[in-house]
């Protein structure tokens, strides 16, 4: 068991515990896209009109630049997401008001309902998980997850968590 200067374990940074680590995440992402990926399968949708939905509920008035950035997808991309979230009535888009130029966008009452029923789907499955693994096991998983971010995305994580 090789030990850091600290004393503390460092057994599960072994290639091994890393591969199982990979393959737990690639599995537990499976599980938490599934039931959305039921829910939008019936409408045409995928997860890309979720992430879309989610953003745009999360921070009402983003702009289609900030949705960009958020997504790190390509303006084509989402422009093909947008159009149909907008022409089937869950999204609506509105010009800025100090720059013409800008789209803000919002969930119609459409929109938050389906948000909501994703939504619900995978807080469930997250507060199942959470129960079981206890609060120090949410608390260290939290930290991992932040601690795998590239900086630009920590801090518009940051941004979000912080209400902006």
């Amino acid at each position: 068991m090789a030990d850091a200067p600290g004393g503390e374990n460092l057994l599960y940074l072994t290639d091994e515990q890393l591969r199982k680590g990979i393959e737990a995440m690639f599995f537990a992402y499976r599980g938490f896209t599934a039931d959305p990926d039921r829910i939008l399968e019936g409408m045409n949708y995928g997860r890309a009109h979720h992430r879309a939905i989610h953003f745009i509920h999360r921070s009402p008035g983003t702009t289609v630049s900030n949705l960009l950035s958020i997504l790190g997808v390509t303006k084509q991309s989402l422009n093909r997401v947008l159009r149909t979230l907008i022409d089937d009535g869950l999204v609506r888009s509105e010009k800025g008001k100090t720059d013409a130029r800008e789209r803000h966008l919002f969930l119609t009452e459409k929109g938050v309902a389906l948000e909501r029923e994703l939504s619900d789907a995978q807080r469930a499955r997250m507060r199942a998980a959470y129960r079981a693994a206890g609060p120090a096991a949410v608390a260290g998983f939290r930290q991992v997850l932040e601690a795998m971010m590239d900086p630009e995305m920590r801090r518009q994580y940051n941004r979000l968590k912080e209400g902006g």
